[in-house]
């Protein structure tokens, strides 16, 4: 009597990871299943393995009926997989099912100038007892994104003068190289990058920072445009004790 195939679900969890073996008679399709670290609802890897086991009895299945198998077998582990997923994403979520605050949430500097709006989209860390300079964040002598995740993005309808450098019309991704004793300000032509996706080779130009010293301690990072007139305003970031600026003027 010749056992009837079925198929067979196995799951295993280990070191965070989910793997899922699906077998239907000689076919066995294993997937391994790794969350993300620092976001538990996203994959970082989704790695399949596909086997065959000989068969040593007679009237082998033709190759078209072992492909047909081995397509089910795949639909059936995408849907385990997706079902994986949403039970991980489900565990990450509070229990009353509202969002958490975002740790660097967005924020926007924008003034008016000549008549125009020019904008800096840009997302604010905390310090939460770090301080500027450690490796943590903004550590000297290193490009900075100047904020967090996706890089800081300047958006000018008309022509600036930041500093000394003329910036056209455009937009444009900010970021700074902090020093124990000056910084500078990176105007980079490259756009809708993540933060650390610098490219030198992109620079518009580059221009040095007047420093200040706030009396306390900011906590949360911040751009912002100050001492403004019809065609001026000094572009501050502030952070800890540190406040960096320089003049904005239009052409």
């Amino acid at each position: 009597m010749v056992r009837p195939r079925r198929f067979e679900l196995l799951t295993y969890s280990f070191g965070g990871c989910r793997s899922i073996q699906l077998s239907y008679g000689r076919a066995q399709l294993y997937l391994t299943i790794t969350p993300n670290s620092s976001q538990p609802n996203r994959l970082t890897s989704v790695q399949p393995q596909f086997s065959i086991t000989p068969r040593s009895f007679s009237n082998p299945e033709s190759e078209s009926q072992m492909f047909a198998r081995a397509l089910s077998i795949a639909a059936c582990t995408v849907v385990l997989a997706a079902s994986s997923l949403c039970q991980m994403s489900d565990r990450s979520m509070p229990a009353s099912g509202a969002q958490q605050p975002m740790p660097s949430p967005p924020a926007t500097a924008s003034v008016t100038l000549a008549g125009q709006t020019v904008t800096i989209h840009y997302h604010a860390p905390s310090l939460r007892k770090r301080h500027l300079g450690s490796p943590e964040i903004v550590p000297w002598n290193t490009i900075w994104r100047t904020g967090a995740n996706e890089a800081t993005t300047l958006i000018t309808p008309i022509p600036l003068h930041i500093g000394t450098l003329l910036v056209p019309a455009g937009t444009y991704t900010v970021y700074t190289l902090p020093t124990p004793t000056k910084w500078m300000l990176i105007i980079n032509k490259q756009t809708g990058q993540w933060g650390t996706e610098y490219d030198q080779s992109k620079d518009l130009g580059r221009v040095e920072l007047k420093a200040h010293t706030l009396e306390g301690a900011q906590e949360v990072m911040s751009i912002a445009f100050d001492d403004i007139k019809k065609d001026y305003a000094e572009l501050h970031i502030r952070w800890g004790t540190t406040d960096e600026s320089v003049k904005v003027t239009t052409p």
